[in-house]
């Protein structure tokens, strides 16, 4: 049985966030991560898979690395890991009703639109090809669309703790047209993953603001130049073990308890259990095996507030052809079962040399939901989605090489805000156990790969003044537009005023 200055329970980029952070003050931090080969959580490498005379390595899909993520890239450039990444240049928008399929280009509308936000969509329709996607009941709903995309301006579900109870996504773009409902989700798309009806429309709000409505920049992100395991986790676990940390793999915790001086935290490795003593513990693995250990360590825990964690799908096509000119991602929206799409051949560099020497192309394109799609046999996904690809891209018809299909764990966080006094947030009930995670209760307006590292930093600093050592600065977000700010500051002063006059009443 070891000592440690602070164990931390899972090894994704709030695990190794937190430890980092510690260990540069000088602490021992041990990291136990449940999967026994790969570091890095839903970043993570993966194992490789051979097409012809050429390996790529797996992961659980591709990241966007977003303007917004100012922590994660401060974190890594502070320690040179910052990899050269990919600039996005356009995304697609691809929409299927009926006998009706469009294709045009959109992202870089949002980004360098000539209007202020949230008025720079506005730029998409000077745009031809996106004119040609709307039909007159398109029209007939944008007071409907504007309407939302206000509300969304005026509430700031994390910073003001507005879980919104009852309101769905489903009931917030219940009067949407069909197009412009499929867009702007599509655009959230893998923030969503599941049905409108069971999607909280905090999560969906907070998730625009992010994103998107209060900033053109905001939509300005990057690929990494190789999977997340190769480009980031395994060189931040190095830096890691370099400063005096450990990292054990294969480590699955069940329980953590208190002694009344320390704590005591056990898991279960091939070899059968083992357990340490740590002044701290940061649990900073996914909501669903944040519960599980909770729930076996106390009591009470079944009414504390955890969001969903889903599971996904990756397929990754080989073809021996390349398509017409054409953006390097973008969203299927509408009549099509897949989602997000990237050409891996223009972004990561082990496809770009595969595709330079075979002339050919490799496609990955993600699959959300909902459930009942998930859950058909592999055959029946993999054939859909095939169908999907031909039909927007009929160039590629008979010259498919290769194909794989992944299925993720239920580890991606479903965002939405909980009530304040059962939701975890970095600190918790029980003393010198702190959360880190995506899915913990923050202020902040982050998400995925940004809150992870962002509440990982926050965890250590909980520590670190614990011990009454120097806590870490965060980088703030950049504010909203002045624009759309003084809409913000409007909306505000009018929801305080109501609910003065509510309670004189």
């Amino acid at each position: 049985m070891d000592n440690n200055d602070t164990i931390i329970i899972g090894g994704g980029i709030a695990g190794l966030s937190a430890a980092l952070h510690l260990a540069e003050r000088g602490l021992k931090p041990l990291i136990l991560e449940a999967d026994e080969k790969f570091i890095g959580g839903r970043l993570a490498g993966g194992e490789t898979i051979q097409i012809g005379d050429h390996s790529f390595r797996l992961e659980h899909g591709m990241h966007g690395i977003w303007s917004q993520y100012r922590n994660l890239q401060a974190m890594l450039a502070r320690h040179t890991l910052r990899p050269v990444f990919v600039p996005a240049q356009e995304e697609n928008w691809i929409y299927k009703a009926g006998s009706f399929l469009g294709m045009t280009e959109v992202g870089s509308g949002i980004r360098h639109s000539f209007f202020p936000a949230p008025l720079h969509y506005l730029q998409l329709f000077l745009r031809l090809g996106f004119l040609w996607m709307l039909d007159i009941r398109d029209w007939a709903s944008l007071f409907n669309v504007w309407s939302g995309l206000i509300m969304a301006v005026g509430i700031d579900p994390f910073a003001e703790n507005q879980p919104m109870e009852g309101m769905t996504l489903g009931s917030m773009t219940k009067h949407w047209s069909r197009a412009l409902k499929s867009f702007f989700l599509g655009l959230a798309r893998n923030g969503l993953s599941s049905h409108p009806d069971e999607v909280s429309i905090s999560g969906f709000i907070a998730f625009l603001r992010f994103y998107t409505l209060l900033r053109r920049d905001a939509w300005m992100f990057s690929y990494l130049p190789d999977d997340g395991g190769t480009s980031i986790c395994e060189p931040l676990s190095a830096k890691v073990t370099e400063l005096g940390g450990r990292v054990r793999l294969g480590c699955r915790v069940k329980r953590v308890a208190w002694d009344g001086t320390e704590w005591l935290v056990v898991w279960d490795t091939a070899a059968g259990e083992e357990s340490a003593h740590a002044a701290e513990v940061i649990l900073a693995t996914d909501p669903n095996n944040a519960k599980k250990i909770l729930g076996a360590s106390f009591d009470g825990v079944e009414e504390l507030f955890f969001p969903r964690a889903l599971s996904n799908a990756v397929i990754r096509l080989w073809f021996d052809q390349r398509p017409r000119p054409t953006s390097e991602a973008g969203i299927f929206t509408g009549d099509f079962t897949i989602h997000n799409y990237f050409w891996l051949d223009r972004i990561y560099n082990s496809y770009r040399r595969w595709a330079r020497q075979k002339n050919g192309s490799a496609l990955e394109v993600h699959v959300y939901g909902p459930p009942e799609v998930l859950a058909e046999p592999d055959v029946v996904l993999l054939t859909r989605a095939i169908k999907d690809v031909e039909q927007a891209f009929p160039e590629l018809r008979g010259h498919r090489i290769s194909q794989h299909l992944q299925r993720n764990p239920e580890t991606h966080t479903l965002p939405a805000v909980g009530p304040k006094d059962k939701y975890p947030g970095i600190e918790t009930p029980w003393k010198n156990l702190f959360c880190a995670g995506d899915w913990v209760r923050h202020p902040a307006p982050s998400f995925f790969l940004e809150r992870a590292c962002l509440t990982g930093i926050e965890a250590a600093n909980a520590v670190l003044k614990s011990r009454g050592l120097q806590p870490w600065m965060l980088v703030e977000y950049l504010p909203a537009e002045p624009f759309v700010a003084w809409i913000e500051r409007l909306m505000r002063k009018g929801r305080k005023k109501r609910r003065q006059k509510k309670a004189v009443r």
